[in-house]
């Protein structure tokens, strides 16, 4: 099993800035995401 320092849950917008701010900050991250990764932004 693996493990994480943070587990995102979603991958829109703001699920998609934390995950990468988070690795940047050198830590281990997972996104869980029900359909295609970013999510849907609308404009």
């Amino acid at each position: 099993m693996a493990n994480y320092d943070l587990i995102v849950i979603g991958s829109g917008p703001g699920g998609y800035v934390a995950a990468i701010r988070a690795s940047q900050l050198g830590m281990k991250v997972g996104v869980v995401e029900k359909a295609e990764l970013g999510g849907i932004c609308l404009n």
